[in-house]
């Protein structure tokens, strides 16, 4: 890697405002003028994360994908694997019982085909971002069992040979690694992570499919349940294929609990996806933060370590790395404020872009 050279420039003193933002995809005057503090990062134009030995991906907004130029060329040239952040959630794509809307997820995966990028569904069953209609459905366990069984196989069904993969399900267990007492199971109990598998596998049997969850690298009661449950579910033949691991972390989380979290994921032998990486600078939540040049070099090293430590594992094994949106700007963070991602407000490489260089060499 002699050839990149590194230009780190001035810090760039801004901040986001204080006014609240109307909603998730609305794009303001404040957004587009306002500047994330970060430093920048000079590299050769002809190095981009799409050709990293394994999938490189970012969970994107569809609304900025058909409005900001800037946002859809960045794909284009860094990613080479794409996750619906909102447009595949229960809420979205199913907002009535009798009501499928594809309009945006479609125009995501046009999008991806026309330019070689792979779709990673996100995600047929979970406990948040449920339609009303769900919330208040009122029927026996067949009632449910047929609800739950036609929402999987219409949407994986509608995306058969398009999506390469699906979170079958997300965020199922609590801390201590027990399944959570959510609505689809006080309704179909436990057994509907089975069956949420088995379906989607009916419905598309080349789609690989995964369990999504977070916390895997906080600490080991939750992993080591999911890991457990997993093992379980391939005991009983169920048709899964890997782990989604979201890393939801910190800059100094630290090497062991990312070490341990990989690690021993990748033992279960299945797919390991980091699903949802961002690297918070500002964990403690301070308000007006404005990072320092040193903390934006330890959020370098950090991408830099998770990137090592994955590309370590079987590359059979390697699905990709996938952060929460693209730049510093588009963070689910931001408010926070916080600046987590590899590009910052101004579509601008940071730092953390040639720590995960760094992190494949």
């Amino acid at each position: 890697m002699n050839k990149f050279k590194i230009l780190i420039a001035c810090l760039v003193l801004g901040s986001f405002g204080c006014a609240k933002e109307e909603s998730e995809n609305a794009i303001t005057t404040q957004e587009s003028e306002s500047a994330t503090t970060s430093s920048t990062l000079a590299l050769d134009e002809g190095v981009t994360l799409k050709n990293l030995p394994f999938k490189f991906g970012a969970a994107v907004n569809v609304n900025h994908m058909k409005s900001r130029p800037e946002y859809r060329d960045l794909i284009i040239k860094e990613y080479s694997s794409l996750t619906a952040e909102n447009a595949m959630k229960i809420g979205a794509l199913h907002p009535a019982q009798d009501t499928y809307n594809f309009t945006d997820a479609d125009y995501l995966v046009n999008f991806a085909i026309a330019n070689g990028k792979r779709v990673h569904g996100h995600t047929l069953i979970w406990d948040s971002s449920l339609p009303a209609w769900i919330k208040n459905f009122q029927g026996d366990y067949p009632a449910w069992k047929k609800m739950f069984e036609l929402h999987i196989t219409t949407v994986v069904k509608h995306f058969k040979g398009r999506v390469a993969s699906w979170d079958v399900i997300n965020e199922a267990f609590d801390d201590s690694g027990n399944i959570q007492n959510t609505i689809w199971r006080q309704h179909l109990g436990p057994n509907y992570i089975d069956m949420a598998f088995i379906f989607a596998h009916r419905a598309d049997p080349a789609a690989k499919l995964f369990i999504n969850d977070y916390g895997h690298e906080n600490g080991n009661s939750r992993r080591e349940g999911i890991i457990a449950y997993v093992k379980a579910l391939r005991a009983k033949k169920v048709p899964i294929d890997g782990i989604g691991m979201q890393f939801h972390t910190r800059y100094n989380r630290g090497t062991s609990s990312w070490t341990k979290a990989i690690n021993e994921t990748a033992a279960t032998g299945l797919l390991v996806h980091i699903s949802e990486l961002d690297i918070a600078v500002n964990p403690e939540g301070v308000k007006g933060y404005v990072p320092t040049a040193e903390r934006i070099t330890q959020q370098a090293e950090a991408y830099k370590t998770i990137f090592k430590l994955y590309n370590a594992i079987p590359k059979a094994q390697q699905w990709g790395i996938t952060t929460w949106n693209l730049t510093d700007n588009d963070s689910h963070l931001k408010s926070r404020p916080d600046y987590p991602l590899p590009f910052d407000a101004n579509y601008q490489r940071k730092p953390a872009y040639q720590g995960i260089l760094d992190g494949v060499k």
